[in-house]
């Protein structure tokens, strides 16, 4: 499938990145289409992380630029890509452990009132009247991720899933329009595996959020990714429709490279991640 520029929200051109003389990424080029779920596989050490990091803004590429809505965005700090509206999540969820659920949301939300102390002394109804708006808004997300239960609960008691979804939900309380997901599915066990999808469902469908999902369970890629890029060796080995990343020989060789992956991969062609978090 081809990109125009004018659809394409990120677009990734040449980008290399090198550790200690390891070529990390060669010269990685290709493009995020905008209100779409896009899926990035590949083996360990292709590359994926370091792209995301690259993108996201943690790290800066020895060469290549990304670009965001037609602007060079190369090296811009991760605070300024998050008021352009890209968020990147990781693997291990990054929560305030020591603040409630409930304040994990509150919190995103950048320029509040209460940040100014000028605010907080001489406008203080100015700063309890937002507080109410935030927290009403963040109990509405905590709904709908069916965390709602546990909104006072400090985060770090959370499960691994529960706290993937409270990223997720962060996500929404920023205004998030870029989404990087890395492993969203690790760890993650079938039920709340459920909510996740059809929290990300909700997002791209509802919102219009742009995905970018770094997955190892083929089974979630294929039932939420429109386009797939396949990853080896730093740089971009194909990319298409699912149906066609299946029948690739030249993935079967360079990504799975057992029996048992290649297994994984043609049962995915008849396996799906159910609504209810199990196979149909």
């Amino acid at each position: 499938m081809e990109f125009s520029q004018s659809s394409s929200v990120i677009v990734i051109d040449n980008i290399s990145k090198q550790f200690g003389g390891v070529n990390a990424l060669d010269r990685c080029s290709f493009r995020i289409e905008a209100g779409r779920i896009t899926g990035l596989i590949g083996p360990n050490g292709a590359g994926k992380t370091t792209l995301f990091n690259i993108i996201a803004g943690f790290i800066r590429p020895n060469s290549g630029r990304i670009w965001l809505d037609g602007e060079d965005v190369t090296g811009l700090p991760p605070h300024q890509l998050f008021q352009r509206g890209l968020v990147r999540t990781f693997q291990i969820p990054r929560e305030f452990g020591r603040m409630t659920v409930l304040e994990n949301l509150m919190v995103v939300p950048p320029h509040q009132a209460g940040e100014n102390l000028f605010n907080a002394w001489f406008r203080w109804q100015r700063v309890q009247r937002q507080e109410r708006q935030l927290q009403a808004r963040a109990e509405e997300v905590l709904e709908r991720l069916n965390l709602i239960h546990l909104r006072d609960q400090l985060a770090v008691n959370l499960s691994g899933g529960q706290k993937k979804l409270l990223e997720l939900g962060r996500t929404l309380m920023a205004d998030a329009r870029v989404i990087l997901l890395d492993e969203p599915g690790a760890g993650v066990n079938r039920t709340l595996l459920a909510d996740l999808i059809r929290f990300i469902e909700y997002l791209n469908r509802e919102r219009g959020c742009t995905f970018c999902i770094i997955e190892h369970d083929l089974d979630l890629v294929t039932r939420l990714c429109h386009h797939v890029v396949v990853m080896a060796g730093g740089r971009v080995l194909t990319q298409g429709p699912m149906q066609e990343i299946r029948q690739n020989p030249a993935v079967r060789e360079a990504y799975l490279g057992s029996i048992a992956l290649a297994d994984a991969l043609s049962s995915s062609q008849t396996s799906t991640v159910s609504p209810e978090g199990s196979p149909p």
